[in-house]
């Protein structure tokens, strides 16, 4: 396709044939090759389905030895119910295992719950000490303002005695 794309992209008429016919010998050759490719691959399937064929009627006498041993099909069918079993019983333990792991999140979550409550106990417990403890530095700065306006006033007036007293004309 790229090289009749490119004949067709040709200028001069002679160089464009020249592709062409290029193109079509390489279609009839890609034609060719896939009728003798589609051929062979018959032929391949006819020559396996005959082996095939083959191994099958040959198989005919192993299947009449295997009836014969009725003890081997036993013992394949005890090894295979014992495995069963082996099978049965991990599927029993992992059962188990899961029910212990799943009883163990149980109580871990209920732990973590009980925690979780414990926590917001606390928390509200913190919140209200941080109330109280600012409510009392409020009252502590109201208290220490009350005593110094108290000591002013107290100063003030010994002063206002003591001005009295010594210097009664001023």
């Amino acid at each position: 396709k790229e090289l009749e794309q490119m004949a067709k992209e040709q200028d001069r008429e002679s160089e464009k044939q020249a592709l062409l016919r290029e193109v079509e010998s390489h279609k009839k050759q890609m034609l060719s090759n896939q009728a003798a490719w589609r051929k062979a691959n018959l032929a391949c399937k006819i020559a396996i389905d005959n082996s095939e064929k083959d191994q099958l009627l040959q198989g005919r006498d192993s299947l009449r030895q295997r009836k014969t041993t009725k003890e081997s099909l036993a013992e394949s069918a005890s090894n295979i119910t014992e495995s069963l079993m082996g099978i049965s019983r991990m599927m029993s333990q992992q059962v188990q295992q899961s029910e212990e792991t799943v009883q163990t999140l149980a109580n871990s979550s209920r732990t973590i719950l009980e925690a979780n409550e414990e926590f917001k106990s606390m928390s509200g417990t913190i919140q209200l000490g941080r109330k109280l403890i600012t409510k009392y530095n409020r009252r502590e700065l109201t208290d220490k303002l009350l005593i110094f306006l108290a000591l002013a006033l107290f100063l003030a007036t010994v002063l206002y005695i003591l001005k009295k007293r010594l210097f009664p004309f001023l």
